[in-house]
């Protein structure tokens, strides 16, 4: 069984599929791994460090490949000379990337959606986006910290106090938890709102003060997977109401909310934005989906009214060596978890192959992109 690496291609990744750490992993179980030169420069791992391990360090390492892994998907053109059948382990962006995942089927290829993996207990070790998440709810308020032209923690001096600043965060998953915890450990005073009625513990848990429309119910079932689903106009409008009294008074507001497969619900208007104090931040997680924020664009600093709008293309590749480590041993605990000793390969379950398993036999089998 030969495992290869590849370098990422797409502007602005940083990260890398495999580390010397899952290279051994690999090695342990009996694979053959081959990582292309210089595939982890940009996570600071060179490519002494993955020979170390064990790995052949080559210009082509998809050639004879049986299970190929990326942290985007690959060009379907760059993966001439694997065997027959080679699965494509990755985030696939399946929806946005539709031409390419029919590329990967009309080669005979496999392609495996890690995006898709469903959240269930045993797959936790598995999930690209909640490991993903949690390091872009971190970078988010240390970034809206850094432009921020103030301090966030209250400090008492001789020449005065300074006030704590006030973060407000939209969305409370993996994101917005990890987002509230670091905003409190900076010495904010934090407030955080969602959709899901459930959250409120949650958020409560970590010190902040919970933000809930009272009047109408939320999601209180969830959508699939956990996911919020899209809310009723009658709950939208309840909640632009609140969050527009709400968000006058706040110093940092960073927006999480995304729906898979649709684009970003919107969460922030203009006449919003016009209502906060001039030197406030917003950063918006969604910007790359369309933004929860009006006016938002990825990788640009938009002024507007005098608050500061932020948000990255690909906040994780901020990190490159954290989040590289993460989605690497992500990536592991997948196929670890199916290796069949005997065949000496990993063989999947129905329940999570037909989750993740995008393309088959030359032709897309998914529901989610047939439905």
């Amino acid at each position: 069984m030969r495992i290869a690496v590849l370098k990422e291609r797409a502007a602005g990744e940083t990260r890398v599929s495999a580390t010397p750490e899952t290279v051994k992993k690999f090695i342990a179980l009996g694979a053959v791994v081959a990582v292309e030169a210089g595939a982890g420069e940009a996570a600071s791992i060179a490519d002494v460090d993955y020979a170390a391990a064990g790995a052949e360090v080559t210009a082509n390492p998809a050639t004879g490949a049986d299970i190929v892994l990326g942290v985007q998907g690959p060009d379907p053109a760059a993966l001439a000379g694997v065997n027959p059948g080679a699965w494509v382990v990755a985030g696939l962006d399946p929806f946005g990337q539709r031409a390419r995942v029919d590329g990967y089927a009309a080669a005979g290829l496999e392609a495996l959606a890690m995006e898709f993996m469903p959240r269930i207990t045993r797959a936790q070790s598995m999930d690209i986006l909640s490991s993903q998440s949690n390091l872009s709810g971190y970078k988010a308020v240390i970034e809206a910290a850094n432009v921020y032209g103030r301090a966030f923690p209250m400090m008492m001096t001789a020449a005065g106090t300074v006030s704590a600043a006030k973060a407000f965060i939209m969305g409370v998953g993996v994101a917005g938890l990890q987002a509230i915890a670091t905003a409190r450990r900076l010495g904010a005073q934090v407030s955080a709102t969602d959709v899901r009625s459930a959250t409120r513990e949650q958020i409560q848990s970590l010190g902040a003060k919970p933000i809930f429309v009272e009047s109408v119910a939320g999601i209180e079932g969830e959508g699939a997977g956990g996911y919020a689903t899209e809310m009723s106009e009658e709950y939208q409008k309840a909640q632009a109401e609140l969050v527009s009294s709400h968000i006058a008074k706040q110093d940092i507001v960073i927006t999480t909310a995304l729906i898979p497969g649709r684009a970003a619900p919107r969460l922030i208007t203009d006449a919003q934005i016009a209502t906060m104090k001039p030197g406030s931040v917003i950063f918006d997680l969604a910007a790359p989906a369309g933004g929860n924020v009006e006016g938002s664009k990825p990788d640009e600093v938009v002024v507007k009214h005098g608050v500061k709008i932020i948000g990255y293309a690909n906040t994780p590749a901020k990190l490159p060596a954290d989040a590289s480590a993460l989605f690497s041993r992500n990536l592991y605990n997948f196929l670890s978890a199916f290796w069949d000793k005997e065949a000496g390969r990993p063989v999947l379950d129905e329940e999570i192959g037909n989750a993740i398993r995008l393309t088959h036999g030359g032709k897309v089998v998914n529901e989610r992109l047939l439905g």
